[in-house]
């Protein structure tokens, strides 16, 4: 018989009642219940969400070095950042008999293989975020994939898996993350006579964060440039004419 919990399919990374979906209601506030997390589990050939993942945090952190002057008093003149540290993510999942955290992240741990220790681990695996849209935000968004900057957001189609039978499938648009080159640098159990559920938690290092499709490099657009019309900062406003008027727009 399959382990249907490691079998991957219609989007999902196993087969058995563990994995049924259930809808959401449709608010303007991002969800947590529309939130899909996918990586490529031990046996597949792509990506698929990862199941009874009970909590998924990103953290990121640059520091800034202050520049001075001698003779100007005790004034910054500039922040000039410092380069990124590494992206950090955190994923706390249940434990099932059939299918464990390494598992889902690609390695042969648990019932799939001799995997049970970091130093086990060879090679790094990818996770990618997806923020599905309300119907709301549909509608606004205007739906479809984007391009070039803006092609972080596109759809997502619902397989015929994930639908009551004979109703077929069903797509929303979704902005999407890519965290690249992941390497474990812990996980954590414990049992506990007081707990019937047992978690288990791990944090990464990845080496890149991007979306799916979108242009990068030195000339991408981010944003807050003044020489484009944006507000920017009013540091620049001897530089941006747009700066210079002195009036300022509420509403």
């Amino acid at each position: 018989m399959a382990n249907s919990d490691l079998n991957t399919q219609g989007g999902l990374q196993g087969t058995s009642y563990i994995y049924n979906l259930g809808a959401s209601p449709n608010t303007r506030a991002a969800m947590s219940q529309k939130v899909r997390i996918l990586s490529s589990s031990y046996g597949s050939n792509g990506p698929a969400q990862i199941g009874v993942l009970g909590n998924f945090s990103v953290s990121m952190s640059r520091s800034s070095e202050p520049l001075r002057g001698i003779g100007f008093g005790d004034k910054i003149a500039e922040l000039v950042p410092a380069v990124q540290d590494p992206i950090t993510v955190s994923l706390e999942r249940t434990l099932l008999y059939l299918s464990n955290l390494w598992q889902a992240l690609g390695y042969a741990g648990g019932v799939s293989g001799p995997v049970r220790a970091l130093s086990h681990m060879q090679w790094p695996f990818d996770m990618e975020q997806q923020v599905v849209f309300s119907s709301i935000a549909d509608q606004e968004v205007g739906g479809g994939a984007g391009s070039g900057f803006t092609a972080g957001i596109q759809n997502v189609t619902f397989p015929e898996v994930t639908q009551p039978a004979g109703t077929g499938g069903g797509s929303h648009s979704a902005m999407i993350t890519m965290y690249e080159g992941c390497w474990l640098q812990d996980t954590s159990f414990a049992f506990s006579k007081d707990a019937q559920v047992i978690s288990e938690s791990g944090s990464a290092m990845c080496r890149d964060v991007h979306d799916f499709a979108s242009t990068y490099g030195e000339f991408m657009q981010t944003g807050n440039n003044p020489y484009l019309g944006q507000q920017g900062s009013i540091q620049f406003a001897d530089d941006v004419s747009t700066l210079n008027s002195g009036t300022r727009v509420i509403g």
